[in-house]
């Protein structure tokens, strides 16, 4: 046989190579699938996603992120899809497999030079087990692209030429597992505010009991009660600027509002995941969340309107020029410099090595963000909606039981 081929020689070196970036394309999709449904979707309230990690390098960007699914269905599925059917043509090869395989793959390979522009130029983040696809998914186009079946003349014949019969059967065969996938999807959704949502609230009451820290920030993103003690709902927040976490807790918060919004105090406690500021933290994780913190807390009858101005803006906050065109837009030029306002973070930031570490791994309670001290219990992550708003009503309603039960107990004891 003359004629180029990836499939039909045999089980060679080439074809064995095939066989193997082929199962990676597949293993790298299921980390991918694995992870979105661990972050959006956590079965205890110990498993909440937090930052404690690079702000370039991280997946829960991605995880978060309105492209993560198309209609329910996470991407990591349909990479899992073509890695199987790259799989498949190996173990069973045809000329007509093969060629559907390398139309197949050239889209896939399209497919991804999109998603890369989207995490580096518009997310500005990349996901390691992203990354991993896409580079076995480039490796497995390369190799059909080069060693493929191409004996057709003219570029439109020699890539694509598809045998429609493969292509169905391939498309029904994914269709099948992607109605599967969605329906785990939505019994995940479903199963967020029931049964899960009623184990997280137990394993909430049953956590130790964690004092405020000894000075609690004045900047309030949520504020029901003048004092911070008096609201039914108080939630001191160690958060930074540049988590992932803390955008995506915020954006929670926001939509919970309607329901809780005069019930909740909420403190943003500076926790920057920098080491200019920040000892707890080893390296400058996010380089400009010590700087984006000075700006915030300069002017507290500004916080409110900074603090949603850069969690709206937030994949442009790694630019040093957008960081400066926000103290100015604001006129706080002066809080990189200026002594009292970093005073002020430092003590807060400080406050976090109070709490007795979780892990001898760590010297500190408080290491990464968000960590939320609700009502007096720490909750290390962010966690679903629905298990947040589980939490809260089971607050308000223990809070209400305690109420009504205590006349009728100072009767008795008269």
């Amino acid at each position: 046989m003359d004629e180029k081929s990836l499939t039909l020689r045999g089980m060679n070196t080439l074809s064995v190579f095939h066989l193997v970036t082929s199962l990676l394309v597949i293993f790298s999709a299921f980390l991918t699938l694995r992870h979105f449904f661990i972050a959006n979707f956590p079965t205890s309230i110990y498993e909440g996603s937090f930052c404690d990690i690079s702000v370039f390098f991280n997946c829960e960007s991605s995880a978060y992120s309105s492209i993560a699914q198309i209609a329910g269905v996470p991407l990591g599925y349909f990479g899992m899809a073509v890695g199987m059917a790259s799989l498949m043509g190996v173990v069973f090869p045809s000329a007509a497999f093969e060629r559907t395989n390398k139309f197949i793959n050239f889209f896939n390979a399209l497919g991804v030079v999109g998603l890369i522009f989207i995490s580096l130029f518009i997310m500005r983040s990349l996901c390691l087990l992203c990354a991993a696809y896409y580079v076995f998914s480039f490796l497995n186009f390369g190799l059909y692209y080069k060693y493929g079946i191409n004996s057709e003349q003219g570029f439109i014949k020699r890539h694509f030429q598809p045998r429609v019969r493969h292509l169905v059967g391939i498309g029904i065969l994914t269709l099948i597992g992607a109605v599967n996938i969605y329906a785990y999807h939505q019994a995940k959704i479903e199963a967020q505010g029931g049964s899960v949502a009623t184990k997280i609230v137990q394993q909430y009451f049953s956590l130790p009991r964690a004092n405020n820290p000894s000075i609690i920030s004045p900047y309030y993103t949520f504020q029901a009660a003048k004092n911070f003690e008096d609201a039914p709902i108080r939630i001191v927040e160690f958060a930074d600027f540049q988590c992932p976490d803390c955008l995506k807790l915020r954006n929670d918060l926001e939509y919970l509002r309607k329901d809780f919004g005069d019930e909740m105090n909420v403190v943003f406690q500076f926790f920057p995941l920098d080491g200019k500021c920040n000892t707890v933290v080893e390296k400058d994780l996010h380089p400009q969340s010590c700087a984006l913190s000075y700006i915030a807390a300069h002017d507290p009858s500004k916080f409110r309107l900074i603090h949603d101005e850069i969690f709206d803006n937030f994949h442009k906050t790694r630019s040093d020029e957008w960081v400066r065109s926000l103290a100015q837009k604001y006129g706080v030029e002066g809080a990189l410099t200026d002594e009292r306002t970093r005073n002020i973070v430092h003590d807060i930031i400080n406050t976090g090595k109070e709490y007795k570490p979780t892990s001898e791994r760590f010297k500190y309670g408080i290491r990464s963000t968000p960590t939320m001290i609700i009502n007096e219990r720490m909750v290390i992550g962010t966690l679903p909606r629905a298990q947040l708003r589980a939490i809260f009503k089971a607050i308000l309603d223990k809070q209400k039981k305690a109420k009504d039960e205590a006349p009728g107990f100072i009767e008795d004891w008269r």
